[in-house]
């Protein structure tokens, strides 16, 4: 028997307005400051730039969306990468156990990160960032601090193959959005997220396992963060124990620009598909404009503080 939801259980909302009139206010204002932006192959070319990213902000939107924090995702990216790269070019392994071994790793460090968390009480913050260390030290000892090259070509297809004329990370990533997006507003683990992200001492009295459902979630994003992992290592045909760098970020970003509350109890996770887009669409409009790479990145920084503070004001405004 699963435990009864609370009567007041938050519900995920699809999409925020907002979130769409700054995507399509951004796509005109790009649009106008470079001809190149607006064409079929140019849009190609965002969702696959956001494609890794967007697989990582789908799980920082569940974990966000419990009143957690995972720091650790683009080193636990980079571990699946190397595992995987190891396993098929170094020991020679068929590509699906590879592929298999690279997302076991993911979801292995996530469980660690979960049980830490919820069973010994240590901070997410403290332990996420730990695994960050840990797991980027892994990546660099696992592949002797060097990509490795050469990957199977079924496991480069993910990266670098296209469907239908478009690149099969795109396929992936909206797949996943599909996917969780009705896990998150149409089951009982969705509900449940929200719920303990909400309130967890109502979450507790009305029988929920919150230490359990913690760990499953931090599993989860580790394995989303394993995937993401295949698919960056698939598109370069390497597997760099560097990869993965400040991603946690920009997924963190991501998923806060589209909707999802950085302190829990309200999360979207097509919100977030907006969210991986306006950080799309800005990135690709400046590198047209050949604004510098630094310049990018406050820009982005920018719109982080802003995303939340709005965020922070609306809420204040509901009260």
């Amino acid at each position: 028997m699963h435990p009864p939801l609370p009567a007041r259980a938050p519900q995920a909302p699809v999409v925020r307005l907002e979130s769409v009139l700054v995507l399509a206010g951004l796509s005109l204002a790009m649009a106008g400051f470079a001809p190149n932006f607006v064409s079929l192959g140019n849009f190609l070319n965002i969702l696959l730039a956001t494609s890794v990213i967007g697989v990582l902000a789908i799980a920082a939107t569940f974990v966000l969306s419990s009143a957690g924090l995972d720091l650790s995702m683009g080193s636990v990216l980079a571990v699946a990468g190397v595992v995987t790269g190891v396993l098929c070019v170094h020991l020679g392994l068929p590509w699906f156990v590879g592929g298999a071994g690279g997302l076991l790793a993911g979801m292995v460090l996530g469980a660690i990160n979960g049980a830490l968390i919820a069973r010994a009480g240590i901070p997410a913050f403290i332990v996420t960032l730990g695994m960050l260390s840990v797991g980027r030290g892994l990546a660099l000892l696992i592949a002797d601090g060097k990509p490795v090259y050469g990957l199977p070509g079924a496991i480069t297809f993910l990266g670098q193959g296209r469907l239908l004329g478009v690149p099969m990370p795109v396929w992936i990533f909206l797949a996943l959005v599909v996917i969780f997006h009705l896990i998150l507003s149409r089951t009982r683990f969705g509900r449940y997220t929200l719920v303990i992200g909400d309130n967890e001492m109502a979450a507790r009295v009305t029988g929920i396992d919150v230490a359990t459902h913690t760990i499953r979630l931090y599993v989860l994003s580790g394995a989303l963060a394993a995937l993401a992992g295949l698919l960056f290592a698939a598109r370069v045909n390497a597997a760099d124990p560097t990869a993965g760098a400040g991603y946690e970020l920009s997924a963190i970003t991501a998923a806060v620009i589209g909707g999802t509350n950085l302190f829990g109890g309200r999360g979207t996770v097509i919100g977030t598909l907006i969210g991986a887009l306006i950080m799309g669409v800005l990135q690709n409009g400046l590198n047209l404009m050949a604004v510098a790479s630094f310049y990018q990145q406050v820009a982005i920084g920018t719109v982080l503080v802003l995303a939340v503070w709005l965020d922070r004001i609306r809420d204040r405004r509901k009260v």
